[in-house]
């Protein structure tokens, strides 16, 4: 019987015009939003293309080299660094991610395939020992796997509600938020064409004279005048007062009001708002905001290493500065104020950030040149 069923539809698909390839949400469930929407949000389309080239830029390491080359070389269709970055965008957007492991005989891994949600149904052993999956793939040749055991297949999760089998979607706490922009942005575009439909007023004094045929007639021929003008100037007489309209400030409040999603936004990811190119905290310092980011890095690789270690049986580790300080500046700091504590030689120092990257492996050894002292000159014999 099974405990978890997404019940959905697989199809075949056109992976060049399939704009499913990161969306496996129900758009018809009220409580999600589709990936595609979301994606069509500047403020999210921002944080998962951050979130997913960071944590694809940082550096998994394995024990075992057989791991690690399976970890540097996951995919036959495409590099590595594209294949986790799609991981990790699917993760973000879909509380889960999954990938199959194509293994020899021998139980080791030739290569993963990512798979979308929509083509993976999760059930739970009736004994309760384990999950097993349904597997619907896009090659004709293999069609659908059956009770795939959870040893066969990568799955990454984030937060969930039923012991940590399946992931929960980020989006569906935005729904909200998400659905009132909408609407915020539909006011906003009929405040802005109704601001534009009326673009200036011609005020005719003694108008109460005028009938409503000589007013339309009038202000036609301010428009014929204003289109044959060429940016020159405009004549009227004593009896007009031609007023141009500008957007009201209640029109601008509206414009500003989709700032504060942005924020929601970014605290739904657990990452500064200031990474939306927005204002920010003003009072948190660089190394502050740096810190809190490498902080939601952190959290969001933590479940994908300690799924990596349970299926490749190995310990996996990860390097996120690569990500947060790919000039390796703030390392280097670091490094130069510990060996200035006496913690590090000058020797060692050298070695460590020759080892990150940050000095050549060839560089030349230091000459020494003593000084001389008080004005003697150092060729002169006693």
């Amino acid at each position: 019987m099974p405990f978890f069923n997404f019940n959905k539809k697989s199809s075949a698909i056109s992976i060049s015009s399939d704009k499913d390839i990161i969306n496996f949400l129900n758009a018809q469930s009220a409580e999600y939003i589709s990936a595609d929407q979301a994606l069509r949000n500047s403020d999210i389309y921002s944080i998962i293309m951050q979130l997913s080239g960071d944590l694809a830029t940082s550096h998994l390491t394995a024990k075992t080299k057989r791991s690690q080359s399976i970890l540097d070389n996951p995919s036959a269709t495409t590099n590595s660094y594209s294949f986790w970055r799609a991981m990790y965008a699917q993760l973000l957007l879909g509380g889960e991610a999954f990938a199959y492991r194509w293994r020899n005989q021998n139980g080791v891994d030739k290569r993963w395939e990512y798979l979308r949600p929509s083509q993976v149904n999760v059930f739970l052993l009736e004994d309760g020992s384990g999950l097993v999956y349904n597997v619907t793939f896009d090659e004709p040749e293999i069609g659908v796997k059956q009770a795939v055991p959870q040893s066969d297949l990568i799955h990454f999760r984030l937060l969930s509600r039923n012991g940590g089998m399946t992931g929960i979607s980020p989006l569906t706490a935005l729904t909200d938020e998400l659905h009132i922009k909408s609407q915020s942005n539909g006011l906003t575009l009929n405040a802005l064409k109704q601001s534009v439909n009326v673009p200036s007023i011609l005020k005719v004094k003694n108008g109460s004279k005028l009938d409503t045929t000589s007013r339309a007639s009038r202000s036609r021929e301010i428009v014929k005048q204003i289109n044959h003008s060429n940016n020159g100037p405009l004549v009227i007489d004593d009896l007009e007062d031609y007023t141009p309209l500008e957007i009201k400030s209640n029109v601008a409040q509206l414009l500003d009001q989709v700032n504060w999603t942005g924020k929601q936004i970014a605290k739904v990811f657990g990452i500064p708002d200031s990474y939306l190119n927005g204002q920010g905290d003003q009072q948190s310092n660089i190394d502050q905001i740096k810190g809190m980011y490498a902080n939601a890095l952190n959290r969001y690789m933590q479940s994908i290493i300690s799924e990596l270690s349970n299926k490749l049986n190995c310990e996996i580790k990860a390097d996120i500065r690569p990500a947060i300080d790919s000039l390796n500046t703030s390392y280097a700091n670091n490094i130069s104020n510990i060996t200035k504590s006496g913690v590090l030689a000058q020797n060692q120092a050298v070695d460590v950030l020759q080892r990150a990257g940050y000095l050549p492996e060839d560089l030349p050894q230091p000459t020494n040149v003593n000084p001389t002292k008080g004005g003697e000159n150092a060729d002169e014999d006693d």
